[in-house]
């Protein structure tokens, strides 16, 4: 599998395998790791690991608050180091490390980190209600965004979101206090939203809002996709009521 990566980004590749050892044995899994030469890998593990769990931390929070009656959860993956043997193709990334995570199916892309957004179906409105949450319940700090994941009957399973603050401090694609405004600027409040709920002065467009992932010093609108879908089901039916 990882002579054949099923899927690739503007900066990395995507193999699918399954797990050998431990409680997920026979699961299906993908590996992500860094094409050469585009990000400092080193820095961006660290960096990824610490936008997982600040989304962690924000979706905990909004769960707590029972916003719907369906539950919101972050697929958090694990550094794993490369090993040799792993076929001839790749013989040469002995020692690098990648992200591991567990398979997800349902695949549904719900906004990016530009300012694009979904609202077709119910879950893309909740997913735009979770950003605009995560600005307000972090005093204007952060906005979680590019939210993409599985989607299950009870549930929801993010994958590879995005942090956007104000002193981009997570990494390539946070766009900084220009990514929130971004956001803003093509957001729409929905039934999933509160009226009390904060919202930025600075509502203006920096970005060409797109479905794609961008990296921050790549130009508004550069398009830097790290995750393809594995499954794309946009009518996934999923009812919805308030408590």
């Amino acid at each position: 599998a990882l002579s054949h990566p099923f899927a690739e980004g503007g900066f990395r590749w995507v193999a699918k395998g399954e797990y050998t050892a431990g409680q997920r044995t026979g699961q299906a899994c993908v590996c992500k790791w860094f094409k050469t030469g585009h990000v400092d890998e080193a820095s961006f593990f660290d960096l990824d690991i610490k936008a997982m769990d600040k989304a962690h931390d924000i979706v905990k929070e909004w769960n707590s608050r029972r916003m719907i009656n369906k539950l919101v959860m972050v697929n958090i993956p694990e550094v794993w180091t490369f090993k040799n043997g792993i076929g001839e193709l790749h013989s040469g990334v002995s020692g690098k490390k990648v992200l591991q995570e567990p398979f997800i199916l349902n695949y549904q892309k719900f906004n990016s980190n530009t300012g694009w957004a979904d609202n077709e179906t119910p879950w893309p409105r909740v997913m735009q209600a979770l950003s605009h949450f995560s600005y307000h319940a972090s005093s204007g700090a952060f906005v979680l965004c590019d939210l993409q994941g599985g989607v299950y009957a009870d549930s929801v399973v993010l994958t590879d979101p995005v942090i956007l603050s104000r002193t981009k401090m997570y990494g390539v694609t946070d766009l900084g206090p220009l990514g929130i405004s971004s956001f803003f600027s093509n957001h729409v409040c929905n039934e999933f939203c509160k009226p009390t709920w904060m919202k930025p002065v600075d509502q203006r467009r920096y970005f060409r809002p797109q479905a794609g992932t961008s990296m921050a010093g790549g130009g508004g609108g550069t398009n830097a996709n790290q995750h393809v879908p594995t499954l794309r089901n946009r009518h996934y039916a999923i009812g919805f009521r308030h408590l």
